[in-house]
């Protein structure tokens, strides 16, 4: 008796041992590049919720690659049917309140941090990645944390929770930049990993998309003012001068991003004299400050001190 008594109580602790056991000697950002992979490469099923401060959704994804092109489709699960599907490098929306349409992108941006598809080697000069909270169990699966944080402070920052055997995300927090608010959650309620996904997205290959939808006309050319700062790791992507729909006024705008956090700097003249505004929306800051005779505005996911700083730092120059 008092063998089996021994013996179930070493099986207990070996249970025990299993939850609570450190996890495997991974560096931090080699555990977020493996995370990186097996987002694009796996076939699977995810079921989410997303918490912001305005409220949460529920959410499912699936997964699959076939033919070395990846198919994925994104399914909002509450209330008029809202869907997004992925076809390679075509992106399709399905939404009741509009006509559909498509756009090109290697992944779904919707809904899904965009944590899980950066590259942390390049990320790796502006971001530390700090281990945390060890292991945790999540939708019935182990997980380890880890912490990315902005080395200049000027960014939010993120801590993710991976899951120990597909390495696929189980929860982000996306927090202000001091780690103290959580400002959105993306949180996994069920995963499953299996080559049974590719069967159910496999009709997506003959299906037809909806039309891409056209770009509105925008021009190029050299712009009379510059940003004198911006954080580090933040670079152009782009740059454009265009006239919204239904306004006779052109706006110029440059497009940044350091390939995890991204921001725009919109400039357009202006006969108002107003003052300072700044908004935060959730993750999403809006300054606007008058120089001269122009309106400068920044908005991104980045926090309201980092938007007031690249806005004081525009440098107007003198207009042929």
């Amino acid at each position: 008796m008092k063998r089996v008594w021994s013996a179930a109580c070493f099986l207990i602790g070996s249970l025990f041992y299993s939850t609570f056991a450190p996890a495997q000697n991974v560096e931090p950002g080699a555990l977020l590049q493996q995370m990186n992979g097996a987002i694009r490469s796996l076939n699977y099923e995810i079921s989410f919720i997303n918490i912001t401060l305005q409220g949460f959704e529920s959410v499912r994804y699936r997964h699959a690659v076939v033919n070395n092109r990846a198919l994925a489709q994104l399914l909002f699960m509450d209330g008029p049917r809202r869907e997004i599907v992925q076809r390679g490098n075509e992106v399709s929306y399905f939404d009741p309140g509009f006509e559909p349409f498509t756009l090109t992108s290697d992944h779904i941006v919707d809904s899904l941090p965009s944590l899980v598809f950066a590259d942390f080697q390049k990320l790796s000069p502006y971001y530390d990645f700090v281990p945390a909270d060890g292991r945790v169990r999540i939708a019935d699966r182990l997980a380890s944390g880890i912490r990315v944080i902005s080395r200049d402070g000027t960014r939010y920052s993120y801590t993710v929770w991976i899951d120990a055997d597909s390495k696929l995300p189980l929860r982000i927090d996306l927090q202000d930049r001091n780690g103290d608010k959580r400002l959105e959650q993306f949180l996994t309620t069920s995963l499953i990993v299996d080559d049974d996904v590719v069967s159910v997205m496999r009709p997506l290959e003959g299906i037809k998309l909806p039309p891409a939808l056209p770009a509105p006309a925008a021009e190029k050319g050299d712009f009379t003012w510059v940003p004198e700062w911006l954080p580090a790791g933040m670079k152009e992507l782009s740059h454009n001068k265009k006239v919204l729909p239904g306004s006779s006024i052109p706006i110029e705008t440059r497009l940044y991003s350091d390939g995890l956090f991204s921001f725009s700097i919109n400039i357009s003249p202006s006969s108002d004299v107003s003052e300072e505004q700044s908004v935060l929306t959730g993750r999403r800051s809006i300054h606007t400050v008058m120089k001269g005779n122009r309106e400068i505005t920044v908005v991104g996911d980045i926090p309201p001190s980092t938007a007031k700083r690249v806005a004081d730092s525009i440098i107007l120059k003198a207009q042929p």
